[in-house]
């Protein structure tokens, strides 16, 4: 049962999610900060992944953006660093469907403390993988 890894990059915090074929689900799992290279390759080698997963910033229209370029030099050293295929993914819209996300986890009771920083950034990676395995049928 193959894992994947996915990254929702940020030059302040980067949010980390680990889904799989078998289930079809992603969930989040740590936020850390920016280029944390040793937290990245930590999970990598905890979850030893078969691909990773970058979410690409794109703006409404689909047009690239200056947080594109990060997130695409991001993609190239992970993969260059971990030796793994990396795959990009549109992450439009995945930051709002995380505080969606966090607000119903809390409306519900399933998340009794507040919310931090980091749990949208973790929350926003498990959206962006989620997505990333429903487009592969």
């Amino acid at each position: 049962m193959p894992l994947y890894l996915a990254f929702d990059f940020g030059l302040q915090r980067t949010g980390a999610a680990i889904g799989d074929d078998f289930t079809g689900r992603a969930r989040a799992l740590a936020s850390f900060p920016g280029e944390d290279w040793k937290a990245v390759l930590d999970l990598v080698d905890q979850w030893r992944p078969a691909a990773l997963i970058v979410g690409l910033p794109l703006d409404r229209d689909g047009s690239e953006q200056p947080m594109t370029a990060a997130a695409r030099r991001f993609a190239a050293q992970l993969g260059e660093r971990s030796g793994l295929p990396v795959h990009l993914a549109d992450e439009r819209y995945s930051s709002l469907a995380a505080d969606e996300l966090l607000r119903e986890a809390r409306a519900s009771g399933r998340m009794t403390r507040r919310v931090r920083k980091g749990d949208r950034d973790a929350q926003a990676a498990r959206v962006i993988l989620q997505q990333w395995l429903e487009s592969r049928g």
